[in-house]
C-alpha cells in the first residue's frame, strides 16, 4: 500500500500502488472504491483523532515578533506561562531610573564640558541645525536654544516591551545605549515627551519635512540596533532552544501517535466491513461479525508491524521538522492555524517522498519511485487546497451558526473540518488516478527506467573492465611505459633517415622484438620470391 501521509489529518487515502483498474472492471467502480476509503478515513480523523494535535495561533514557541502582538491581537497569547509571569512581574516604570543612568549622564557631561571649553554650539540631530547651547554660555547676545539629550526610542516603550522582557535584557542599559541617545532642543523634546517618533511625526503637523525625515531615520536606526540586541540575546539563549526542542519533540510524538492510530483504525474499519458483508442477516451474526472484524483488524495491523512502525517514524520526523519550521517562520511573521497545518503537511509529504526516492523500501524501479513520490506531493498539495476550502466554509457558515445556542461553535468546527477532509480526499484520489493513468506520464516513467537500465548495463561493463585492469602488473607497466617514452624521445631527435634506421634497429633489439625478415634487409626479403612473411 502506498500511503499519502497527512501530518495534520492522516485521512488521505491509502491507494494501492499502480492504481490501475482491471480490464474487465468498471473504471468508475474502482475509482469510487478508492473514494470510499477516503471518506472513511476522513470520518475517523475528523471525529476521532483531532484530540492528538491542537494547533496554536502563532505556533508553539514564544517569539519576539509574536509576543509584541499580544496587546493588539486577541488571538495571540504566551505559549510559555513562565514568560507571561516575567512580563507581569517586570516592575513599574520609574522615569528617574532611566534618566539618571551613568551612561546617560556621561554623554551629557562630556558634551557640556566640550561646549564650555570651546563655546561651539551642538548639533540638533532632529532639526539638523547646529544651534544648541547649554546654560552658562558667555555669549548672551545669541538666542539660546537649550540642548537636551533625548531617548530616540522612548524609555517607557522599552521598559514595557514584551520582546525586551522575553530576551531578559536590562531595560535601563538598553535605553541608554549610544545609538538611542541624541541631542535636540528643549521645546521639541518636551513636545515629544514619551511618544514614539512615528506616532509623534504623524500627529505633529507643524514639523518641517526635514525634521520629520531626520527623526524617522534616527528612530529606524535606534530601533534596528535595539532589536538586534534583543533578538541576539533571546534566539541564542538556552531558554529558546529548550522551548523549541520541547515543542518539536511534543509535536513529533503527537503526529507519530496519530499516524499509527489512524493506520490501526483504518485496518479495523475495513476488516469489520468485510466481515459484515459476509455475515448472515440475523442480529447475532452481525454482532459476531463486528467483534471478529475488530479482532482481525488489530491482527492485520500487528502483522503489518513494519508499515505501522514506518508510519510512526514518518510522523515523528515530519512533526519535529514542521515544528522547527513553524518556529522559524514565527520569528518573522505570525502563522495562523491553517498555515501551521500547511507547513506540517508539506514536511510530511517531503519526508515520505524522500524516503521513497532515497531509501526505496519497496524496491521500486526509478520510474516507479518518481511516480510514487509524485503521488505523495500531489496528496500534500491537496491538503493545502482542502485548508483553503475549510476557511471558505467557516467564513460562509459563521453568520448562520454562531447564533445557534450551545452547539453552534462545535457544529462550525465539525462541518468545516469535515468539508476540508472530503475535499482533500477526493482531490487526492483524483490526482493519483490521473498520475497512474496518464499516457504521457507512463511513457515518461518507462523512458526513465530504460535510461537507468542502460546506465546499469554500462556500469557492469565498467566493473568487468576494472576487474581486468586489476590483473595488470603495475610495476612492469610503469617500466615499459618509461622505456617506450624514452625511445620515442630519442627517435624524435634523429637527424636523418640513416640515423633513424639505426635507432629503430636498436630499439627492436632492446625490446626483444623478432623481425620477420631476419638478418637481411627488408628490400632483400621482399625481392626474394622464396621467402614467406609470417606475422604473429
Amino acid at each position: 500500500m502506498l500511503n499519502a501521509t497527512d501530518a495534520n489529518k492522516p485521512f488521505i487515502a491509502s491507494v494501492e500502488d499502480g492504481f490501475d483498474p482491471e480490464q474487465n472492471e468498471d473504471v468508475f467502480a474502482t475509482l469510487f472504491n478508492q473514494y470510499e476509503q477516503v471518506i472513511v478515513r476522513s470520518i475517523i480523523t475528523s471525529f476521532g483523532l483531532d484530540i492528538f494535535i491542537q494547533d496554536q495561533y502563532g505556533g508553539d514557541v514564544d517569539t519576539i515578533h509574536n509576543v509584541r502582538q499580544i496587546d493588539s491581537n486577541s488571538n495571540m497569547r504566551y505559549k510559555n506561562i513562565v514568560h507571561e509571569k516575567e512580563y507581569k512581574n517586570r516592575g513599574e516604570y520609574v522615569y528617574h531610573k532611566y534618566h539618571s543612568d551613568e551612561r546617560f549622564r556621561k554623554i551629557k557631561h562630556d558634551a557640556r564640558s566640550e561646549y564650555m571649553e570651546t563655546g561651539r554650539p551642538i548639533k540638533d540631530e532632529y532639526t539638523g541645525e547646529t544651534n544648541l547651547h547649554f546654560f552658562g554660555s558667555k555669549n548672551l547676545s545669541l538666542k539660546i536654544k537649550k540642548a537636551e539629550l533625548d531617548h530616540v526610542k522612548s524609555t517607557k516603550g522599552i521598559h514595557d516591551d514584551r520582546g525586551r522582557i522575553l530576551s531578559g535584557l536590562d531595560g535601563i542599559k538598553l535605553a541608554n545605549s549610544p545609538e538611542n541617545l541624541k541631542f535636540t532642543n528643549k521645546n521639541l523634546n518636551a513636545s515629544k515627551n514619551a511618544t514614539e517618533i512615528p506616532n509623534y511625526v504623524a500627529k505633529k503637523q507643524d514639523l518641517d519635512s526635514g525634521t520629520k525625515v531626520n527623526m524617522q531615520e534616527h528612530y529606524k536606526n535606534a530601533k534596528k540596533a535595539i532589536d538586534t540586541k534583543i533578538n541576539r540575546a533571546y534566539y541564542t539563549s538556552s531558554a529558546f532552544f529548550k522551548d523549541s526542542g520541547i515543542a518539536a519533540l511534543k509535536l513529533g510524538r503527537q503526529m507519530a501517535l496519530r499516524q499509527a492510530i489512524g493506520f490501526v483504525f483504518a485496518e479495523v474499519w475495513f476488516s469489520v466491513k468485510d466481515k459484515l458483508l459476509a455475515a448472515g442477516k440475523n442480529f447475532d451474526d452481525k454482532i459476531k461479525a463486528i467483534i471478529d472484524g475488530v479482532e482481525q483488524g488489530f491482527i492485520n495491523a500487528k502483522n503489518n508491524l513494519k508499515e505501522l512502525l514506518s508510519k510512526f517514524g514518518e510522523g515523528a520526523i515530519a512533526g519535529i521538522i514542521s515544528s522547527l519550521t513553524t518556529t522559524l517562520c514565527n520569528i518573522f511573521l505570525t502563522t495562523h492555524k491553517n498555515l501551521v497545518r500547511v507547513i506540517r503537511q508539506t514536511w510530511a509529504s517531503i519526508v515520505e517522498a524522500t524516503k521513497i526516492l532515497i531509501f526505496n523500501p519497496d524496491k521500486f524501479s526509478f520510474g516507479e519511485r518518481m511516480r510514487a513520490a509524485l503521488k505523495i506531493l500531489a496528496a500534500g498539495a491537496s491538503v493545502v487546497i482542502g485548508t483553503v476550502v475549510q476557511d471558505a466554509v467557516r467564513k460562509a457558515l459563521t453568520p448562520h451558526l454562531v447564533a445557534v445556542p450551545v452547539l453552534g461553535g462545535e457544529l462550525l468546527d465539525i462541518i468545516s473540518v469535515f468539508s476540508s477532509s472530503l475535499c482533500t480526499g477526493f482531490l487526492t484520489i483524483t490526482l493519483l488516478f490521473i498520475i497512474d493513468n496518464d499516457p504521457f506520464n507512463g511513457y515518461l516513467m518507462k523512458q526513465f527506467d530504460k535510461t537507468i537500465a542502460e546506465y546499469e548495463r554500462q556500469a557492469k561493463l565498467f566493473e568487468i573492465y576494472a576487474a581486468e585492469l586489476e590483473k595488470i602488473d603495475i610495476e612492469t607497466l610503469r617500466r615499459e611505459t618509461e622505456l617506450y617514452h624514452n625511445l620515442a624521445i630519442r627517435l624524435e631527435m634523429a637527424k636523418d633517415a640513416s640515423e633513424l634506421n639505426n635507432m629503430l634497429h636498436g630499439a627492436i633489439k632492446l625490446i626483444g622484438v623478432s623481425i620477420p625478415w631476419g638478418d637481411c634487409s627488408l628490400d632483400e626479403f621482399m625481392n626474394n620470391k622464396s621467402m614467406v612473411l609470417r606475422i604473429g
